[in-house]
């Protein structure tokens, strides 16, 4: 049954990705970064995404003339998902790295996971909030934006692996007593849950960096 619902679950998304970017290339967003942020976003959240899409996300295309009505929670909720596209790039991409290489740290490859997954969802987290930064504001230079992504980005990001990383060691300790492996279809249902949950965790430290004027609204 797991496994059925885990195709569901998955087709779902990739579906809503799909419907995104056709849509995206249709109506191109104001900030380009987020016409990979908007795609990414519906790999994991599915359905939700293509509703937050077409309900907040065209507010931002290029070519619409839409009035922007959303209130703060709204936009908090557009930002969290900028920061959350960033990491789930990078975990996606840090999987295959450690179960190709065989890598283990401490004997456990649940930690390899962990540390090359952080690393990569650091990098793509800080590349995604800058050219969110540096096309707003060129006055800051390379330099000045890269130093204003790291402030703007470096704790949504921790907060976003916290909840991400908190529920694969559920999965790996507790859920499972042979835990799913990156080549079978439940691992990927279980990834997409903890990016759920990373999001539901990395939400309040945006609303923080928000309030406190660290990080725009979105």
């Amino acid at each position: 049954m797991l496994v059925i619902v885990s195709w569901i679950a998955l087709s779902a998304g990739l579906l809503s990705s799909l419907i995104i970017i056709v849509d995206v290339i249709r109506h191109p967003q104001m900030m380009k970064i987020m016409n990979f942020v908007w795609p990414i976003n519906g790999w994991f959240f599915g359905p939700f995404a293509l509703w937050t899409y077409f309900k907040w996300g065209r507010l931002k295309a290029k070519n619409l003339d839409i009035d922007d009505h959303r209130g703060r929670p709204a936009k908090v909720f557009v930002s969290t998902s900028h920061c959350s596209a960033g990491c789930t790039l990078g975990d996606a991409v840090g999987v295959p790295i450690v179960a190709l290489t065989g890598l283990t740290i401490a004997g456990s490859t649940l930690f390899a996971h962990y540390t090359v997954e952080f690393i990569l969802a650091y990098i793509f987290g800080i590349i995604f909030q800058f050219y969110a930064i540096y096309p707003m504001d060129k006055s800051k230079g390379v330099m000045g934006s890269i130093k204003a992504a790291v402030k703007a980005d470096s704790f949504s990001l921790i907060a976003f692996e916290v909840g991400m990383f908190g529920w694969m060691a559920l999965v790996h300790y507790v859920l499972f007593t042979e835990p799913p492996k990156p080549n079978e279809i439940t691992y990927w249902f279980m990834m997409q849950i903890a990016m759920i949950l990373g999001f539901i965790t990395s939400y309040p430290a945006n609303w923080v960096l928000v309030r406190k004027g660290i990080k725009e609204e979105m």
